[in-house]
């Protein structure tokens, strides 16, 4: 309200209790004011209430929410649900336009605010993470494997007669489908084997620049975040390669901005050879749905060039859920999930270990790794039940490899024990991850149900079992002789196996280990 309308308030309840709310809306269009000026992230996180005044400010600069408004083109922002109209804040023109994704649009000023706004935001979100001197970036409505491809097209315009992509193996499938898709050869580089852990091959890499020539070559993709016991790429010395060779150097840091190493690697490469850019997904680093990544680099022009590979309009859902969750945050509430993150990371290696010791199994040594972590798994036929059995018991994320010598064929190149990212991993594992969000209770919950499982594979194929520090589980000391054959079955609830076979000190701790 302005001031005459203030005026006219005071005719209606008593003028003390208009100034006090008035002072209320003054204070948080200074806050916005100071928001716009400096375009960072806020040092403590915005109320609920607030952002949705904001992006109601907002939806009310967009063509389509104007008074009397008549559109007579093909694309009006008309929103037929009203649950729809909700669920966006009635910001219904994306962003972009079709020549650029990061382009004003002159009918939505609102959500051409909203995109640079976030834009802003993810930029210094990746400055606090640890990536000091980043220029640009911009949010994308793809995720990761769609990204890269965006990238590497990007890097085609300047490098026309170009066609390889040489590639660090890991084995995700996205990753080898944004290079078919972008049209491009994959030049798989395998890993080598260093203690438990698959790191780069640099001599092998080198040979194949040498070999393909500098300039048949789009870039080298590596990788940061990964599942063990693959660890990050040595960025460093291939940034140096890069920058020796004259050969771009685009990075795969789906979830690396959650952590300071990951980090760290990117700013060194940058700092003493060469990272051309980077790309991140949204929903694994910040905790929204799936559908956006955060595409950056150390040179404006080139993420300028990237953004405008783009065809078409664009999405604003991954901007707008990025722009609410950063907000909510704000520095203090962001720089305490990755400390709790790295917190829960080293709770989950302490224990895996505890377990594995209980098992008479190994937890991996992949000090390199500073998300992923795994335990061997015992060697027999069919060891992926594990897995299944931890799925169906409501435990997600694990990834169960068996050591095979199958062959895979992913868009018609093929591997050898694929899910390993390795010819013939001596064991066979299973990974797990302490990415940013997850709780003391996921990893005891986690302990608990694995071991169930364990022990009931153990049996129904004759494998002697091994539990040691007497019959302890995740430090609660199993009082029946029961509580370790009482596992879950696929009819049995969860609550009803955790409380009949661990008592009620398991159940009734969540609240507690959720504030640890």
């Amino acid at each position: 309200m302005n001031a005459e309308s203030l005026s006219l308030c005071e005719k209606l309840i008593p003028a003390g209790y208009v100034h006090q709310g008035a002072q209320s809306r003054k204070g948080l269009e200074n806050k916005i004011k100071v928001f716009l000026q400096h375009r960072k992230l806020p040092d403590t996180g915005w109320k609920d209430i607030e952002i949705e005044m904001l992006l109601h400010d907002l939806a009310t600069m967009d063509s389509n929410n104007f008074p009397g408004n008549c559109g007579v083109g093909e694309r009006e922002g008309r929103l037929l649900s009203d649950m729809v109209a909700r669920r966006h804040f009635h910001l219904a023109h994306g962003i972009g336009r079709s020549g650029d994704i990061t382009a004003v649009q002159p009918k939505a000023a609102g959500s051409s605010l909203l995109m640079k706004l976030t834009n802003s935001l993810a930029l210094d979100v990746i400055k606090l993470s640890g990536i000091s001197s980043v220029a640009s970036c911009f949010v994308v409505p793809m995720a990761t494997g769609m990204s890269l491809m965006l990238c590497m097209l990007a890097f085609r315009l300047r490098r026309p007669n170009a066609q390889y992509v040489i590639w660090p193996r890991i084995d995700q499938k996205s990753c080898i489908k944004s290079t078919i898709t972008a049209g491009l050869q994959l030049v798989v580089i395998e890993n080598t084997l260093e203690g438990d852990e698959l790191r780069t091959d640099l001599v092998a890499m080198e040979t194949k620049m040498k070999e393909l020539g500098p300039e048949n070559i789009i870039c080298v993709m590596t990788t940061t975040s990964c599942f063990a016991p693959r660890v990050p790429d040595r960025l460093e010395e291939v940034g140096h390669l890069c920058k020796t060779y004259d050969i771009p150097h685009l990075v795969n840091n789906a979830y690396g901005l959650q952590s300071s190493k990951c980090c760290h690697l990117i700013q060194q490469a940058s700092r003493t050879g060469r990272v051309d850019a980077f790309v991140q997904s949204l929903d694994k680093n910040f905790q929204v749905p799936v559908g956006g990544c955060l595409v950056a680099g150390f040179d404006k022009n080139l993420v300028q060039e990237i953004s405008k590979t783009y065809p078409g309009r664009a999405s604003a859902s991954p901007s707008l859920d990025l722009f609410i969750t950063l907000l909510s945050l704000g520095v203090s509430g962001y720089k305490r999930s990755l400390i709790d993150r790295k917190l829960m990371y080293a709770y989950l290696q302490e224990e895996l270990t505890k377990c594995a010791k209980r098992n008479n199994l190994r937890a991996l040594d992949i000090s390199h790794n500073p998300i992923s972590c795994a335990i061997s798994l015992p060697e027999c036929d069919n060891v992926t039940e594990i897995g299944s059995m931890l799925f169906t018991r409501c435990v997600s994320g694990t990834r169960v490899i068996e050591k095979s010598n199958q062959v895979t064929d992913v868009n018609g190149i093929k591997f050898l024990n694929f899910g390993a990212h390795h010819d013939s991993f001596p064991c066979s594992y299973m990974t797990v991850a302490a990415a940013v969000g997850v709780t003391k209770a996921d990893i005891d919950t986690f302990i608990i149900r694995f071991e169930q499982c364990l022990a009931k594979f153990r049996k129904s194929h004759d494998i002697p079992a091994t539990v040691a520090d007497n019959g302890k589980i995740n430090g609660d000391v199993l009082g029946k002789k029961d509580a370790l054959d009482g596992f879950l079955d696929v009819d049995q609830s969860i609550e009803t196996f955790v409380t009949g076979a661990l008592g009620d000190s398991i159940v009734g701790n969540d609240q507690d280990d959720d504030n640890s």
